[in-house]
């Protein structure tokens, strides 16, 4: 096969709903779209798969710009445990992800950016990484080992960019902390978008944060002080700039449906959705590492083994989408843009990712009437 035909879609991307709707792929990219029959002439003799979609939702691949593991399988623990939790979130629609690293010793971060630039170089689906840990605040530090939290510094900054090789694409950073913001301009300027997160600055601390050119939230609300009416805290100051891209963990759990809705209507466009899920997503409740310390999932909460601290999630990016749109009660049009488009756009792909549109890879889900994903294709190649 030398290409996609898809057709007989209910379309939804950022730009809208159509009926009726087809594309084209040529190999790894769309080169042609419409509603109708216009496909038939695409299909014949082309040597195309053909793909009926029965009139069900079809949507731009999702990307996910934070995920630590899927499947059972621990994103730390080796090339082999990240492809196949990878795996795992692209049968849910997850057609291009970051790979995301807790804190762990120097060594171990700088062994796991390295493997994931070898991935990300054979292996076009895998965007790079997403440095969380360790430059964090001790007390917002959440499931990351206190004993591996690092005060940033240039020169530390330097070796990790060095391991990534051009893959580093977002670091979490909590912009208090001794040497931040000079740290901030060291990432800035190596192209990696800077989230500020994990963190116990207040408005003033994250709206400098954002003057020196952070332009990301990390899982905005969890690890960070909230909105209280005498200090507005991180959240607002995000809001607050529209070149801020805030994430959210739409699990029902890490963020109450209703703040969630808040989000949506005060950064309208600017909500991503993520997973920050461990190794239980799409796999079963038990016992679970999330790089050096235990992680117990019960009823699909995770958390640190003998505490109540939330653990990262079991969240894939399909339920999301469906959760933004049953419990928070979001157009299914913005709620995809929150899996799709708006990802992107922070990450700077947005000219490529996150819309069904010539030009654009071939990345498509065809979800059901209920949001369950029936087929998945990435770079033109079907995946499920």
């Amino acid at each position: 096969m030398t290409g996609l035909v898809v057709h007989s879609a209910r379309k939804l991307d950022a730009d809208g709903l159509v009926d009726d709707f087809w594309f084209v792929s040529d190999e790894r990219t769309i080169v042609a779209t419409g509603h109708g029959t216009g496909w038939h002439a695409a299909a014949q003799g082309a040597g195309r798969e053909v793909v009926d979609a029965g009139g069900h939702w079809l949507t731009p691949g999702f990307v996910d710009l934070h995920c630590h593991g899927g499947g059972g399988h621990p994103f730390d623990d080796g090339p082999e445990q990240m492809l196949e939790g990878l795996a795992t979130h692209r049968s849910h629609g997850t057609t291009r992800s970051l790979v995301s690293h807790v804190a762990n010793p120097l060594a171990s971060l700088r062994e796991s950016l390295s493997i994931v630039a070898d991935l990300a170089a054979s292996d076009p689906l895998v965007l790079g990484s997403h440095l969380e840990g360790p430059f964090l605040a001790p007390e917002r530090r959440g499931a990351h080992d206190a004993t591996f939290l690092r005060d940033p510094g240039p020169e530390m900054v330097e070796e990790l960019l060095g391991a990534a090789r051009g893959t580093m694409r977002v670091a979490t950073i909590a912009p208090e902390l001794p040497n931040a913001l000079e740290t901030i301009g060291v990432l800035i300027e190596a192209g990696v978008t800077v989230s500020v997160g994990h963190t116990s600055a207040d408005y003033e601390q994250t709206v400098r944060a954002f003057e020196v050119g952070a332009r990301m939230l990390t899982h905005a609300f969890n690890a960070m002080n909230g909105i209280h009416h005498r200090a507005p805290g991180p959240v607002v100051a995000a809001f607050d700039n529209p070149d801020v891209t805030l994430e959210l963990i739409l699990d029902g759990l890490h963020v109450h449906p209703k703040v969630a809705d808040m989000m949506f209507g005060s950064a309208a466009g600017r909500v991503a959705l993520v997973t920050d899920a461990m190794a239980a997503a799409g796999a079963h409740d038990g016992d679970y590492r999330l790089g050096s310390l235990n992680v117990t999932v019960r009823n699909g909460l995770a958390v640190l083994s003998g505490t109540s601290t939330i653990a990262g999630s079991t969240l894939t990016q399909d339920v999301a989408l469906r959760n933004a749109i049953t419990l928070v009660g979001l157009d299914p049009v913005r709620a995809v843009e929150a899996v799709t488009l708006t990802p992107a756009r922070a990450l700077g792909e947005d000219h490529r990712l996150g819309r069904l549109h010539a030009g654009y890879a071939a990345d498509a889900v065809i979800l059901d009437h209920d949001w369950t994903v029936r087929r998945v294709f990435a770079d033109g190649l079907a995946l499920v």
